[in-house]
C-alpha cells in the first residue's frame, strides 16, 4: 500500500476514549425525561455531531412517552454531565505513538471531528501531543455543510491540507463516521468496538475497509 498524503483522524473513540462517557451522558439526560437508552442506541449517535445527536434522543424520548421541550433543554441537562465526564477522558491505546510516529515522517494530519471547537479544547487539554495535528474541521465550523454520516467534515479536512481526499488514510471508529471518510473517497481504516461479533461486524461496517483492534496494527514507514 502507498503511503497516504495525509492522514485524517476522528477524535472521539479514536484518539481519545470519549465515546463511552457520551452514552453515560445521553444515557443518563434521557432517563431524566423518562427514557432508558438501550446499546444499539447510543452506538447509532457514535461520531455525529451533537446537535443531530440530539434531534435523535429527543425522537426516542417522545417515542418512549417521555416529555422534553425541545433541543435546549435536552443539551441543558446533557451538557454540564458531559463536561464534566470528557474533562477526564484517557487517550485510546496507541494513538500518541500514532500521532508522533506520522510529525515524526512529515506525514500531514487534520482532526476531522464532530465535537465542536470548545469541546474539543475542552478534552484536548490534558493530551499535549493533540497539538501536533495542527489542522482542524470542527462540528461547528462554519464551513461545514453537513456532519457524518456525510463526507463534508473530510473533504474539508483534505482541501484545507491542500491534498485530494483519494489519497488520504482516514481512521475512526464510528459507522456513521467511516460512512463519512469513505464517501469523500479516503482510505477508510476502522478502530473497531471491542466484543464486536463478525455478524455484527458486517452490519455496521460493510464497507472494503481495514479493520484495526489496535491503532498499534497501523503500518508507516
Amino acid at each position: 500500500m502507498s503511503p497516504p498524503a495525509a492522514c485524517l483522524f476522528d477524535l472521539d473513540g479514536l484518539l481519545l476514549d470519549t465515546e463511552p462517557l457520551h452514552s453515560l451522558a445521553w444515557s443518563q439526560a434521557a432517563a431524566r425525561f423518562g427514557v432508558s437508552l438501550d446499546e444499539g442506541q447510543l452506538l447509532r449517535l457514535r461520531g455525529r455531531r451533537r446537535h443531530d445527536c440530539a434531534e435523535q434522543v429527543l425522537a426516542w424520548i417522545a417515542a418512549g412517552g417521555g416529555g422534553c421541550d425541545g433541543v435546549d433543554a435536552l443539551l441543558a441537562v446533557r451538557q454540564p454531565i458531559a463536561e464534566r465526564l470528557l474533562a477526564q477522558a484517557p487517550p485510546i491505546d496507541g494513538a500518541e505513538a500514532l500521532v508522533r510516529r506520522c510529525h515524526a515522517l512529515g506525514v500531514p494530519m487534520a482532526l476531522a471531528t464532530s465535537s465542536s471547537r470548545a469541546a474539543v479544547a475542552l478534552k484536548a487539554a490534558p493530551h499535549p501531543w493533540l497539538g501536533l495535528i495542527d489542522t482542524s474541521v470542527h462540528g461547528d465550523d462554519p464551513e461545514l455543510a453537513a456532519g457524518k454520516p456525510a463526507p463534508d467534515v473530510y473533504l474539508l479536512a483534505a482541501d484545507r491540507l491542500g491534498v485530494r481526499p483519494t489519497d488520504c488514510w482516514a481512521f475512526e471508529d464510528s459507522p456513521a463516521g467511516a460512512r463519512s471518510a469513505a464517501a469523500a473517497g479516503c482510505r477508510v481504516h476502522v478502530l473497531l468496538p471491542p466484543g464486536l461479533s463478525l455478524p455484527e461486524r458486517a452490519r455496521l461496517y460493510p464497507g472494503d475497509w481495514i479493520f484495526l483492534d489496535s491503532l498499534r496494527q497501523v503500518g508507516l514507514a
